[in-house]
């Protein structure tokens, strides 16, 4: 069925900054009360979601044409997932504790087992879920003494938690209930006090709260009060359980305060007062810690010790140098061994380090493109390390690998009941030049049988932003596009740090310019190697990468055949002077203060999604929103649309879907995402099948 397209009101609104005037007509879908509205979406003024409906009307209409394709992929994706999946349970000592999922259900379910083998469920996902348009578990921990769960839950998306605590005995909730949390929370060594991160009104993490199990919230004390807003606060524990850690962070710098976990009225210490632009994380040892930092020009970082007593930057010693190249991600500490996980030409590596000898080697791998992760356990005086490994091809493996003699054991292996045979599928990485002669890697996934002639669709995938690394790892519902003859395409853009920290220095700030022309880079590539052609490749992205796809479609709309931007970051330049915003102070380091300097401003505004739409024509397009969502703000993706409707010259698609029970995550339950997968990739076939 055509339905013709909502059209938005124009409401002119000025903003002026270093005597610049900039006009948004679309000002107004921002929610004057959108803290409230984060609180409960209801509350959301009914002009906006009037309009906010008129569109998911538009998309629905179209999507009801493709209802058939929809159910196939649905049944697809989900014939991939063992339905009664669960993790490798993890000893703690007389328990072992494992996550697990019932066929059909939707939501985790939070488990152990005693020495006899005896199971109790401690949290069942389905159940607390009942009733509830959106429900997530932002966290669930048990109590050192093993006593008392706490779990955070999220009943509209925000992120907005509520604390609740659970007797493990009797296997009822108490009637403490913690709200306006982060989700982040830690135990002390007692079993009685639970400690909290709160946000403020403005959905920042700046308390840390102590709260004793059994007393109302209302006598909880501030144990830390972050005052920078620029800041957000992180809470844990270290791996030995004798600290509590509270971690202070923007995206440039860093600061950690430790606090006996067993004295939780007790003072905090601070290892290293922060500095600007030097980060570090801690891994406590005995009486040293080991700190991961890139103190004194140690880009890609650098392992320091220091004694306990006296952590300060005055005593930190060089344990493992700065190596250019060798980006070190993060730590994991034992009793005997620290155990690193670094990134090198784009690969990850394991390395064991004792301690004692400083002996160290890393564990091995055969496939030419692969991705591994870490899993923290419970235990410290152990010498097994658990961690997983997957490819493209290659289903996720969770090892347990014996650090003394090098042997590791396959504890599980990632089922696809529907079948996969890795040897059908190959995985390569290619390298792209961009405009300034970097070489910008790009991992690709096909079906052995995909022509090679340049008529394949290729689905390009990008984000480049914050550091973080696109993991060439194993996706089932990938598959749904290889298996129609698409190639599946990666580009490790700059921005990320796929490449070393300086490849993240090179996409950020000044430099932003650099992760979209590595990405258009990345397409002209796979068409000079004849693998597609123009008009042939669909870019999809979200949140900071709704940004790269969004300003990918503003300055080369010819090359792409659609775009899909998934709650996407894209009015860049109006966020980042907004100051009461969730992440606006905090992000300046990333993307650069535009109030503050007209330098940022000028720069920001030319790559800006949104205000860099122009009367030109544009590819198809499908933008997702989340209407509770703080970090990509429903009205982002709203005011780009409009403004694409009113400006853009073709008669190509456009539809705008805001998930109006949900928020930055989409939905919460494993086979509800399955929907809003099967929309992206129904939209990408139809579209790209009519081209």
């Amino acid at each position: 069925m055509i339905m013709k397209p909502p059209v938005a009101q124009k409401r002119p609104k000025i903003f002026t900054h270093h005597g610049q005037d900039r006009t948004d007509d679309y000002a107004w879908f921002k929610d004057k009360n959108w803290q409230d509205v984060m609180r409960d979406p209801a509350k959301l003024d009914p002009e906006i979601r009037a309009y906010l409906e008129a569109e998911n009307k538009h998309t629905t209409a179209w999507s009801n044409d493709n209802v058939d394709l929809r159910n196939d992929l649905l049944a697809e994706m989900r014939g991939r997932i063992k339905e009664d999946e669960s993790t490798v349970p993890a000893r703690d000592g007389d328990y072992e504790y494992a996550t697990r999922y019932e066929p059909g259900g939707q939501y985790p379910i939070f488990t152990r087992r005693n020495t006899a083998g005896l199971e109790t469920v401690l949290l069942h996902g389905d159940k607390e879920a009942e009733g509830q348009s959106f429900f997530r578990i932002g966290g669930c921990i048990h109590s050192t003494d093993h006593k008392m769960l706490a779990y955070a839950v999220d009943l509209n998306g925000s992120e907005r938690y509520d604390v609740k605590i659970r007797d493990l005995e009797s296997g009822h909730n108490l009637a403490d209930s913690l709200p306006d949390a982060s989700g982040s929370m830690a135990w002390a060594a007692d079993g009685e006090t639970l400690l909290y991160t709160i946000l403020d009104e403005n959905h920042r993490p700046y308390r840390v709260m102590r709260h004793t199990v059994g007393d109302t919230v209302i006598n909880d004390a501030i144990v830390y009060e972050e005052t920078d807003p620029g800041f957000f606060l992180g809470l844990g524990k270290s791996q030995s359980g004798r600290f509590l850690e509270i971690s202070a962070y923007d995206h440039t710098t860093s600061e950690v305060h430790l606090l006996d976990a067993r004295n939780p009225n007790g003072d905090l210490h601070v290892v290293a007062p922060r500095d600007t632009g030097v980060e570090y994380q801690v891994a406590q040892i005995g009486e040293s810690l080991f700190i991961n930092t890139n103190a004194d020009g140690a880009v890609d970082f650098k392992i320091v010790e220091t004694p306990l007593s006296n952590p300060g930057r005055e005593n930190w010693r060089d344990l493992v140098s700065h190596e250019p190249g060798r980006l070190i991600r993060t730590l994991l500490e034992f009793k005997n061994h620290l155990v690193r996980l670094e990134r090198i030409a784009g690969l990850p590596r394991i390395i064991v380090r004792h301690v004692d000898t400083g002996a160290e080697y890393p564990i091995e791998f055969s496939e030419d493109v692969y991705e591994l992760s870490l899993i923290p356990g419970y235990e410290f005086e152990t010498d097994i390390l658990r961690f997983t490994y997957s490819s493209m091809t290659t289903p996720s493996q969770t090892y347990d690998f014996n650090i003394l003699d090098q042997s590791r054991d396959l504890r599980q292996e990632q089922e696809v009941p529907s079948g996969h045979d890795p040897a059908a599928y190959i995985t390569r990485r290619l390298s792209a030049t961009s405009h300034d002669g970097v070489d910008v890697p790009i991992s690709l996934l096909y079906h052995k049988d995909t022509p090679l002639d340049g008529s394949a669709s290729v689905l390009l995938y990008g984000y480049g932003s914050y550091g973080m690394s696109m993991p060439a790892s194993f996706s089932t519902n990938r598959y749904s596009l290889v298996d129609r003859g698409y190639i599946y395409a990666i580009a490790h853009v700059r921005g990320g740090t796929e490449k070393g920290y300086g490849w993240y220095l090179d996409g950020k700030l000044q430099k932003k310019q650099n992760t979209f022309l590595d990405f258009i880079a990345a397409a002209d590539h796979m068409i000079e190697e004849n693998l597609t052609r123009p008009g042939r490749i669909a870019i999809h992205g979200g949140s900071a990468g709704g940004m790269l796809v969004g300003a990918c479609a503003n300055m080369r709309p010819s090359l792409w055949g659609a775009v899909v931007g998934e709650v996407p970051f894209v009015d860049v330049l109006t966020t980042m002077c907004d100051t009461d915003l969730p992440l606006t102070p905090p992000e300046w380091p990333e993307w650069g203060n535009p109030i503050e300097s007209a330098e940022a401003y000028k720069y920001i505004k030319s790559y800006s999604p949104v205000d860099n739409v122009t009367a030109q024509a544009y590819p198809p397009m499908l933008v997702t929103a989340g209407l509770a969502d703080p970090r990509g703000t429903y009205w982002e993706p709203a005011k780009w649309v409009a403004k694409l409707r009113a400006l853009k010259t073709d008669t190509n698609p456009l539809y705008l879907h805001t998930n109006m029970t949900a928020g930055h995550a989409g939905a919460a339950g494993r086979f509800d995402r399955l929907e809003e997968v099967a929309l992206v990739y129904a939209f990408l076939l139809e579209v790209m099948n009519a081209a």
